[in-house]
Order: structure tokens, then sequence, then C-alpha cells
């Protein structure tokens, strides 16, 4: 492990420097809650298993993920990150992880979206031009920019043709595409060099392997990917306890308004959407659950939500604040804002933000900022709605995100994902063609979300009981496990 002189040699861009001494202190307090990373520093750190790794991240920059990225560099990789969001950067984890020498930070709240690319390319960029070797990813930007990079660059070398950023209405690809433009007139063949490079990305979250899932199917993925989101240890708590923590804490420290006795709408009932409708019902909320799926809407009804559509939501229950968690588009549109009461607080906690129609809402409203991250949106007949973090990720743009002892559970599954990327190309003697995880997406295997889990249980006082070998073989286990098949859904 070698320490660089990040600072000195100005290969970053954050917020504010004099932040680090805070953020620091922060860490100090992190550590002790993500016992997963903190036990992986000390089973792995001695044999450095990414000894000269270069890895990418793009992945909200705060404290918890800050305690991921020391967790890297501290198994020998060397480290470039960006966030994954414009709002959900915490300057203050950024600064310290620049001042410590841990990585080269492109990250800081508030980013225009042509700031947000330029942070991205960056940090795919090392110092002598070359790429990464692997990627963490939450999202799948940093995959998209590689995999839409060589596409381009392939047009390119063919008839000279690049892309155009007119050619799109969509803001963010926009910017893809300016950015992809812009490499493609310095260096026409960088993205096709950096896709020959890479030995595989581990993706965070659902958004994210749905992309890499269709890219596989299409046969269009062009590395192998390792699906984080889907370890148990990660989907069933990330996804349900983190967000059971953070949706009330970002509602409130935006608006102040008080939940009890509220109508709330939750539009979807997957992980994310029962984490957050518990947290609704915590509060003594009215909770209405809107769903596309009847297993998930009638485990709704079976925890006792009411299930409705957004219609009815909006007409007959006259609801109050409305909730998205669904990973698709258009789930709360401008024809929706425009129905509901004034003052209706509407948010999103999936991931991108296209949940809500943002673009629609601003050309049909007046904007009234509140304060950082909560605005008020004004219709021509006087009435608006408060619309938290722009339709981003509320819990991140209003509040610090999810816990750090929950974010130990996914992060330390990030971990170990990288490593087994890591194994598998070293144990095909450094030749991809010939690695056993060929470019497909792969789950990690159960014993190690398991392995996540029992890493845990110490620090909230838990004592497994421990199978017979006469109980182990009547059930069809080992006695140290895997405990369930890999059909089982917990």
């Amino acid at each position: 492990m070698v320490k660089k002189n990040v600072e000195a040699s100005g290969d970053f861009k954050v917020a504010d420097m004099s932040l680090s001494d805070f953020g620091r202190k922060e860490y100090d307090l992190a550590e002790f809650e993500m016992p997963g990373l903190m036990s992986a520093r000390k089973e792995f750190g001695p044999s450095q298993p990414l000894a000269g790794v270069r890895i990418a991240g793009s992945l909200h920059m705060t404290i918890q993920t800050g305690v991921l990225i020391e967790t890297l560099e501290a198994l020998g990789a060397d480290i470039r990150w960006v966030s994954c969001n414009i709002f959900s950067t915490q300057d203050h984890a950024a600064a310290a992880i620049v001042r410590a020498g841990t990585s080269n930070v492109f990250a800081w709240k508030g980013e225009t979206l042509e700031e947000y690319w330029w942070c991205t390319d960056k940090a795919i960029s090392w110092p002598d031009g070359e790429g990464m070797d692997q990627i963490v990813d939450d999202g799948g930007d940093m995959t998209l920019l590689l995999h839409e990079g060589k596409k381009f660059e392939a047009a390119y070398a063919k008839d000279k043709s690049l892309p155009d950023p007119a050619s799109t209405d969509n803001a963010e690809f926009k910017c893809v595409l300016a950015t992809i433009k812009n490499s493609i007139t310095k260096k026409p063949n960088r993205f096709t060099k950096m896709v020959e490079g890479m030995v595989g990305v581990s993706e965070e979250t659902t958004t994210g392997v749905h992309r890499l899932i269709q890219m596989a199917d299409k046969g269009e993925l062009l590395f192998p990917a390792i699906n984080v989101n889907d370890c148990v240890t990660k989907s069933k708590f990330d996804n349900v306890y983190g967000c059971r923590h953070s949706l009330p804490d970002g509602i409130m420290r935006a608006t102040d308004v008080m939940l009890s006795g509220k109508k709330v709408v939750i539009c979807g009932f997957g992980d994310v959407g029962k984490g957050s409708a518990a947290s609704m019902a915590a509060q003594a909320a009215v909770v209405y659950i809107t769903e596309i799926d009847p297993i998930c809407a009638l485990q709704a009804c079976m925890e006792g939500y009411q299930v409705d559509t957004m219609e009815n939501c909006l007409t007959k229950h006259n609801c109050d604040v409305f909730i998205t968690t669904t990973g698709n588009k258009d789930i709360i549109t401008c024809e929706h804002m425009a129905k509901m009461k004034n003052n209706a607080i509407v948010g999103n906690i999936g991931h991108f933000d296209n949940e809500i129609q943002m673009e629609k809402l601003e050309k049909a409203t007046k904007r009234i900022n509140i304060k950082p991250q909560c605005d008020k949106y004004v219709f021509p007949d006087g009435h608006g709605v408060i619309v938290l973090a722009e339709g981003r990720l509320l819990n991140l743009g209003c509040a610090t995100g999810h816990p750090s002892f929950v974010m130990s559970n996914s992060f330390t599954n990030q971990t170990l994902a990288q490593l087994e990327l890591r194994k598998a190309y070293n144990e095909a003697g450094k030749d991809k063609s010939k690695m056993k995880y060929k470019n497909q997406v792969y789950l990690l295997p159960k014993e190690l979300d398991e392995k996540v889990a029992k890493l845990h249980l110490g620090q909230l006082g838990a004592v497994l009981t421990e199978l017979s070998k006469e109980q182990a073989d009547y059930i069809g286990v080992n006695v140290g496990g895997p405990y369930k098949p890999a059909t089982y859904r917990y």
C-alpha cells in the first residue's frame, strides 16, 4: 500500500479542503459502526490482494463510502472516485479522503450535469493516460460512459462521424455525448483501450443491475459484472432497513413537517418501498401503496396498507406526501402534481431523477427555492407542490443517506466482489479470455453473503445457535452453511 500525495498533485476537485478535519472525525465514528469493512481490512490487508489494481468508483461520496474507499486502499488498490449523484456528496467526506492521500476525488455537493460528467471522465483517467482495471459502480453511469464511448469511437473510425449532443432531448445524455465527442477529438481510441483493460465491474443498485442485464441479454456487455445489489445482505438490508431510516430523515430535515396523521403514498412495494412504507407507518402516517405487481400488492395488503392507484390517491384520498421507489420513469407526472393539494410534498428514493417528471414540471410552474434541495413549484392557479432534491434521491440530497451500520453490509459485499474479480483474473493467468467470468452478470456465492451477515452480528450482541451434525444432515446442509438453497427468497 503506497499513499499518494493527492493534495499536492492537484489531481482532484472538491468543495473545501478545510473540512477535512471534520471529515476525519466522522470517519473515526463510522469505522466503529462498519464492522464488516474493518474485518475485511484485518483479514485481507496483510496479503495486499489488490496491490497496484486501479479501481475507479462512481458511488455517492459520503462518509460511509469513504470507509469503503479506505478499505480498498488498505488492500492495495490505486483509487480514483466520483459521486454518482449531483447532490449526494458530503463535502467533508471528500476533503478528508483527499487529505489522507487515499484516493483522487472529483465530487462536491450541488454539481451541474456538465460538471458531473466532467468529474466522471476525470475519475476514469489516470495521470499516465491509461484507465482503470475495475469499476465500483452505482447506477451504471461509469459503465455506460465506457460502452457509449467505445461505440462512438468505432463509428468515428469507420466514417469520421462524431456524437451530436443536439441529437437528444435528454439533458444528461447531451452531456454524455459532449464528453465522448471531446474525448474522440483528442484521442480517438481512448475508450476502446480502456475497455480492453477492464477486468470487471461490481454494481451497487437495482437500476444499474437492470442496465447490465439488458446489455448482457443483447450481447453488448463488454466485461464481466458482479451484481452486488441482489446479495441478500445488500437488498434486504440497505434497500429495506436503510430506507426505513433515511426516508423520514430526509423529509424531516427538508421540511420539518409532522408526518403523523398525514396521508403518504409510497409508489412501489419492492424492497425500497417496503422499508419506506414501514418508516411512514412508524410515524403514524396513513400509508397508501401504488403497485403494478400483484404479489407485491398482496404483500402490502397483508402488512395493513391500502393499495390504490395514483389517481385515487390524488382525487379520492387527497394525500399529502408522495414518494417514488420504483426505479421506473414517469411514476409521478406533471399532470399528477397539478392535481395535488397545495404544499403536497413530492420526493424520490429510487435511483434516478426520472421517476418524477421534473422537466415538464419546471416548464409548467414557477420555481421558488426554499433552501438547498427544497423547492416549491407554483402552478398558474397559485397552488404549488414542494419537491425535494429536484426529484433525485431525497435521502442523500436532503440528509446524509443510509447509516453506517447498514452500509457496512452493502460495502463489504462490494469489497468481496472486487476481490473476487481480481482473484478470477489472477487464476486465469491474467488472461481475460480464460476467466471463469465472461461478459455476463453474476451473483456472489451464498457463503459470502452469510459471511457478511455473520461479521455484523457480534456488534449487535447476537449469538448464533449451532447445528449438530445430525441436524445438518437431516435438512441436507453443511454444519457451517450455506443454510439456504439459491432459490430461497428470505
